[in-house]
């Protein structure tokens, strides 16, 4: 339904008047899922890399009416695939409207013992028809700490001390998942979930009932399931019980961005910051690239546990605190706009401490610091090579092979740079190649970038004393 809540039918006689037609969930999915690939519409939109691997596994999952498994590395857009099926729903869904009613009863199938003997005992010109929004109905939920009762139900002690039997279901209070009847649920981390739990999910996956401390609800529960996992936890034997990887429909296997031009893509758009205003910053593209490479060289590390992975979350946060130190700067020294430069990087422990997972083995007793930099001087390196390899920056070695000696730091005015390498105005001229820009921040940024690229490559040596960086022979 699409039409204005205005003039939706408020009673069970409209809505046959209206002929609206009941479907399943994944019915309703399937279609309007087929309507947006007829139109050519966005499907996924927001999602960045996946146009020829993820989404084509998804769009089949859909129209097999399959409940589905996301399966991928952590900051691998799981959730946000899961949350944009949302947009596959119809904007409103009639149901029945009950007094304290657990679920959103379909006004032609009652599913409950209430909802039926409420349209048994009414006229259907009495009956009250509520619309329920697509945004309500999504429920998510994490898999640790989550209890049985939270997502399919326990015996209600309260409705017991008011005198309701045990045997009868008015004495149950429903969890997540039957309270999403006509909906959604998704499920994260469930290797993470009790045992006991992944019994009870598995049997609503085959069976579509619930059973509640060994009382039966036998009702047809109108559900699409959804389940995220890591590869290194859903692979390892007894985690998730074979019973239950049975019953799921699709896995989908996500990945991280295949092209580093893709994952800037994906940091840039997720960051969502607006680099202009009264203290503008203007990024160099090598910026951009050596933050996203850093991730890159962060997920090849011998350092770094592989099965944990490293999230888009690690670029997306290190990009902002880039453009914070370089906005930072911009203000202190009147700068305008600021233009990000390589000792900004020296920020980045703050933004990425936490989110690298060491491999014990492989680390070899180096701290998260020490692997951090470690990742940053190979990020430099082979971006720098490309670089060397389009402008020929080697002259640039050649003249520190000279004597040369430029110190440099995040806090060091644009206009420093200049007069520094007066004494070597081919320097300056050259790298002025990499990003052209008249201002002394932009070739200040370049100045920084062919010095770091060349200490990272052995060309030439780098002191670093209070925050100031000195590079020479």
């Amino acid at each position: 339904m699409t039409k204005s809540q205005l003039t939706l039918p408020k009673t069970l006689a409209e809505l046959r008047a209206a002929n609206w037609q009941s479907k399943s969930v994944k019915q309703e999915i399937q279609d309007n899922f087929l309507l947006k690939l007829q139109r050519g519409e966005e499907l996924f939109p927001g999602i960045i890399g996946y146009e020829d691997t993820v989404i084509p596994e998804i769009n089949i999952a859909l129209l097999a009416k399959h409940d589905l498994l996301f399966l991928g590395e952590k900051g691998q857009a799981k959730s946000r695939l899961m949350r944009s099926l949302v947009q596959l729903l119809d904007e409103y869904l009639p149901y029945l409207n009950i007094p304290h009613c657990p679920v959103h009863e379909n006004p032609y199938h009652p599913i409950t013992a209430q909802g039926k003997n409420w349209v048994a005992n009414h006229a259907e010109s009495e009956i009250a028809i509520a619309w329920w929004p697509r945004q309500e109905r999504y429920a998510e939920r994490l898999a640790p700490g989550t209890k049985f009762a939270d997502i399919i139900g326990e015996i209600d002690p309260a409705k017991l001390a008011a005198g309701t039997s045990l045997s009868t279901e008015d004495a149950l209070h429903f969890g997540l998942i039957p309270r999403m009847h006509r909906g959604i649920f998704a499920m994260n981390e469930i290797p993470e979930l009790d045992e006991l739990i992944q019994v009870g999910l598995f049997n609503i996956l085959e069976e579509r009932d619930v059973q509640i401390r060994g009382y039966p609800i036998q009702f047809d529960l109108d559900i699409m399931i959804l389940f995220s996992a890591n590869p290194s936890t859903y692979n390892r034997s007894g985690k998730v019980i074979p019973q239950l990887k049975d019953r799921i429909g699709s896995l989908i296997q996500t990945h991280y961005p295949r092209e580093r031009v893709l994952g800037i893509e994906i940091f840039q758009q997720e960051a969502d910051i607006d680099l202009g205003g009264p203290f503008p910053v203007s990024v160099p593209y090598f910026m951009n690239e050596i933050i996203e490479e850093i991730t890159i060289a962060a997920r090849k590390s011998k350092y770094i546990d592989h099965q944990s992975g490293v999230s888009a979350r690690f670029s997306i946060a290190n990009y902002r605190t880039m453009i914070a130190s370089a906005r930072h700067r911009g203000v202190r020294l009147g700068e305008n706009p600021s233009v990000p430069r390589i000792s900004d990087l020296s920020h980045l422990v703050t933004s990425s401490l936490g989110k690298l997972e060491l491999d014990m083995m492989g680390s070899n007793q180096m701290t998260e610091k020490q692997v951090l930099e470690s990742v940053i001087a190979q990020a430099i390196a082979t971006v720098f090579k490309e670089y060397v390899d389009k402008h020929g920056l080697d002259e640039i070695a050649d003249i520190f092979g000279r004597g040369t000696k430029i110190e440099v730091g995040d806090m060091l005015p644009s206009a420093e740079y200049a007069k520094r390498l007066k004494r070597v105005p081919k320097a300056w001229e050259k790298a002025f190649e990499v990003n052209a820009g008249e201002s002394d921040a932009m070739r200040a940024s370049c100045v920084e970038f062919v010095l770091a690229g060349m200490y990272a490559t052995d060309r030439i040596s780098r002191s670093t004393k209070f925050g100031k960086i000195q590079y020479e022979t």
